[in-house]
């Protein structure tokens, strides 16, 4: 089965069509920079614009970085707060004139781990975590994904949310040294292993390409993998939604 995955991010939506017995890209990733935060309208032209692209006719599957129960939004961290309370798969299904399956971003990169990628066959716990704007997470048990929201887990003094600290956007915007960066994560995992006692943990989003540069700071009692999908997990997650969900 075809099906188009597309993953908005807080910086840019990417997207492909992919092949969900496989969790083969069937063509080159589509990137749509969004260098400001986009209203619930403008996203739904850009998603529209992205199946443009593909000339894409049939079921869209979408990752999202918020709360999603069914196709309502519930939270836009890193996105404009006008997403609250929108029904995502109606906004993006009038734009494009496809069915819509929407989830969580980073529960999508969990599904396209557990199934082909770094967590493919393992039915122990697994912790994932995807670096970038903000911070996602998700847990698995025997396979099955479970979205979480710990990227906004009270940090710091001040109780602030963790991704503030520990986002892969932080270590460009702070000027941070892998080392000083690497050790946030550290105390983060450390903490996260104490409340959830993972088996594995994934490290997904772009930076994962850069695992080998900071990983050596991390030090968990879990086997500590990357992503294998890097940031092209989400896409494909997607897609494998919609087509579980047609």
């Amino acid at each position: 089965m075809k099906t188009l995955g597309i993953d908005i991010g807080g910086s840019a939506l990417k997207g492909a069509p992919v092949d969900t017995k496989t969790g083969q890209l069937l063509a080159e990733r589509h990137r749509i920079d969004t260098p400001r935060n986009l209203t619930p309208k403008e996203m739904a032209r850009a998603v529209a614009h992205m199946a443009e692209h593909f000339d894409w006719k049939g079921p869209i599957g979408i990752g999202f970085p918020g709360v999603i129960e069914e196709s309502t939004i519930w939270t836009s961290a890193n996105l404009d707060k006008k997403f609250i309370g929108c029904d995502g798969a109606k906004l993006f299904g009038k734009s494009t004139g496809c069915p819509i399956a929407l989830v969580n971003d980073a529960a999508a990169a969990g599904i396209a781990e557990m199934h082909f990628g770094a967590g493919r066959d393992f039915m122990g716990k697994t912790l994932l975590l995807t670096l970038g704007t903000g911070v996602g997470s998700c847990l698995a048990y025997q396979g099955v994904v479970t979205p979480l929201e710990l990227g906004h887990f009270p940090w710091g003094k001040h109780g602030d949310s963790a991704e503030k600290f520990l986002a892969a956007s932080v270590l460009e915007q702070k000027g941070l040294s892998w080392k000083e960066w690497g050790g946030r994560l550290h105390d983060y995992v450390a903490v996260l292993e104490k409340l959830f006692w993972p088996e594995l943990i994934i490290v997904g989003g772009g930076v994962s390409a850069d695992h080998k540069k900071f990983f050596k700071f991390i030090k968990p009692r879990a086997k500590l993998v990357p992503a294998e999908f890097f940031n092209n997990a989400g896409i494909v997650g997607a897609a494998l939604w919609a087509a579980e969900k047609k």
